[in-house]
């Protein structure tokens, strides 16, 4: 899939659809070795609308640019990664809590960085 295009557009809706709300949270810091568990929670929309949509996480080291590293489709249950993190990465969603997740296990300082969802 072309993730550039998705992100685009996604953010382009956030603009459309104003009182969607994505609000992230997590342990804020991990120790090297540990497992990074963060959860996204949405508001203002399901995340089961549309075989169309996809969740998205990226994450943003100290001066450095974006890097996409997950989506998922809740409503047909496909999931993408990014090569370099594949075997470390998992992205999981609830429909009865409308949120979804991302775990980073065996973290490493490569993995420190600000991490979004949209």
């Amino acid at each position: 899939p072309d993730f550039g295009a998705a992100i685009s557009w996604q953010l382009a809706q956030s603009r459309v659809f104003p009182d969607i709300q994505l609000i992230e949270s997590g342990p804020g810091m991990v120790r090297p070795g540990s497992q990074l568990n963060l959860v996204c929670k949405v508001t203002g929309f399901s995340t089961a609308t549309s075989s169309s949509y996809a969740w998205h996480w990226v994450r943003q080291p100290p001066g450095k640019h974006l890097e996409w590293l997950s989506a998922i489709n809740v409503n047909n249950g496909g999931k993408w990664y990014a090569t370099s993190v594949k075997s470390r990465v998992t992205i999981s969603a609830d429909q009865s809590r409308n949120e979804f997740s991302l775990q980073v296990s065996s973290i490493v300082a490569a993995d420190s960085s600000v991490y979004f969802c949209f």
